[in-house]
């Protein structure tokens, strides 16, 4: 089995590429021990000391740091997914939801508008965030400002700022004149 590693904006945040299909539709982020419990493979990942973070996205997995340096945990992360794929296990053990984020608001009088961002967000922004090893996903909208939930690398990145502010906001901002700002939740 041959992994590839990716670097991403994100410093802390290594992407995994195992060559096979690693999340069945929609995304997974998981930020401590207690949430990886759902997942052998995060669980795996969380054994290794320095871990803060895992994401599972369709193709791929991304891994987060907050101590120890790159060349002594990627040979650790690399047997840990190795294992876990030779092993045969479930990515999630329990029946758990590969989903998260919770629920959206908005008015419904915007209906129409939110259509328009979740379709934009859907087509334009999530497969550019997705090969930097992120997931970004719409949380809400009022009062002109879109929210959306980061995840993966996106989550704690410096970049993640200027993302939203120069790219998102004015990819919206040109096909959807009623949107003023976006925001992370």
């Amino acid at each position: 089995m041959f992994i590839q590693t990716e670097a991403t904006p994100n410093p802390a945040t290594l992407k995994f590429l195992p060559g096979r299909t690693v999340l069945e539709g929609g995304a997974l982020d998981l930020r401590d021990k207690e949430a990886a419990a759902q997942s052998p493979l995060a669980q795996r990942l969380f054994d290794i000391t320095g871990i803060s973070g895992v994401f599972f996205g369709s193709d791929f997995i991304a891994v987060t740091k907050n101590a120890g340096e790159w060349q002594q945990l990627k040979p650790m992360i690399l047997g840990a997914i190795m294992e876990h794929f030779m092993s045969g296990e479930p990515l999630i053990a329990a029946a758990g939801a590969a989903k998260s984020g919770g629920d959206e608001f908005f008015d419904a009088a915007d209906a129409e508008t939110v259509a328009t961002i979740k379709e934009l967000i859907e087509t334009r922004v999530r497969p550019a965030v997705a090969n930097d090893g992120g997931d970004i996903t719409f949380r809400g909208f009022k009062d002109g400002v879109v929210f959306l939930n980061m995840k993966g690398a996106c989550s704690g990145c410096p970049s993640s700022t200027a993302t939203l502010r120069h790219g998102i906001q004015n990819l919206l901002r040109h096909f959807v004149p009623d949107v003023t700002e976006v925001r992370p939740v």
